[in-house]
């Protein structure tokens, strides 16, 4: 459920997905086109249908993907069913819940049942499994922590409250990652594992290790760099910049950097899982550059930053040894 069917365009009510005032117009423009334009009796369900959702309240919706979506609810609603209480909400066999459509009556009959029958919202009313909710619910409160955190003072009246400072939380990071990651000490030399290995040995297992290794460097590199930049705007040897500012506050609100993200790999971990994540990757890289010549018994495929690379390389190598055709193999 988005937030977007419940908030809806200015005017609208949140409770039905367009304008009252609409409702009333269109119930005499529908009612004068059955009178004049159907002498068959029939209900002219496509035609209806290309009524209200291209015409009257098609005209709300900008997405494309959105009007597909209105376009297949009436698909399943507007048929002759609707004219004998049929059920509104899809796939709710068996799960204790039911909103079907009242029999004809007039107008304010209509909105009264609306307004006493219609059940909570819940994700059955769209063919959705319950469990969608959880993510929904689970992203509002990241969302307001998220916020909560950013209303936080950042200056030195943060420490006097007894908070750590902006300045502190930035420091006490660098620590982390000089002292517990090791990033820099550990940082992989390219040109001694590539020493050790011959062209003629180069199997695409090593191949894809060496653009792991490559990967990992540049990323160190982005970190190491900028914490130091920040550490010398803090001594006065370098003029803070906006760049250095938005890093430090990302920092301080537990967010992986965009300018981290740009040359990481793709996690929704929090800064402080994602580096420990990052060290974890650093020392697979580790043991195997020891001794590059040879294929780890064990590889976590994710701690890769391009598995694909990795199981692409798996099928070279079978192909090979099994004479196979590449394009055929599949893992």
């Amino acid at each position: 459920m988005s937030e977007r069917r419940k908030f809806g365009p200015k005017g609208w009510n949140m409770k039905y997905p367009f304008n009252m005032g609409d409702l009333r117009d269109s119930s005499i423009i529908l009612n004068n086109y059955l009178e004049n334009n159907n002498s068959s009796g029939k209900v002219p369900w496509d035609d209806l249908k290309y009524l209200f959702g291209e015409i009257m309240y098609g005209g709300h919706i900008v997405d494309d993907w959105d009007r597909i979506l209105c376009a297949a609810y009436l698909d399943s609603i507007m048929n002759d069913l609707l004219l004998d209480e049929a059920e509104l909400f899809p796939f709710i066999e068996g799960k204790n819940i039911t909103f079907r459509c009242p029999p004809a009556q007039p107008y304010e009959k209509y909105i009264e049942y609306i307004e006493t029958e219609c059940p909570p919202e819940t994700p059955l009313a769209f063919g959705m499994h319950p469990n969608a909710e959880i993510d929904f619910r689970t992203m509002q409160c990241i969302d307001l922590f998220r916020q909560l955190q950013e209303i936080q003072p950042k200056d030195s009246a943060a420490g006097a409250a007894g908070g750590l400072t902006l300045e502190e939380k930035i420091k006490e990071f660098m620590v982390r990652v000089a002292d517990e990651a090791q990033l820099e000490s550990n940082k992989l030399n390219i040109d001694d594992i590539a020493g050790k290995l011959s062209e003629e040995g180069r199997t695409p297992y090593q191949n894809a290790f060496m653009q792991e290794c490559e990967y990992m460097n540049i990323l160190i590199r982005t970190i190491v760099v900028s914490l130091a930049d920040i550490e010398l705007a803090f001594k006065g040897e370098l003029t803070m910049t906006e760049q250095m500012e938005t890093l430090m506050e990302n920092i301080a609100l537990n967010r992986v950097p965009a300018t981290w993200s740009k040359y990481g790999f793709t996690s929704q971990r929090g800064l402080g899982s994602w580096l420990d994540n990052l060290k974890a990757r650093l020392d697979q890289l580790n043991q195997w550059k020891d001794d590059p010549i040879n294929i780890p018994k064990v590889t976590f495929l994710n701690r890769l930053f391009n598995p694909q690379s990795f199981l692409a390389a798996i099928k070279q190598v079978y192909a090979g040894e099994k004479q196979l055709e590449l394009n055929k193999l599949t893992v």
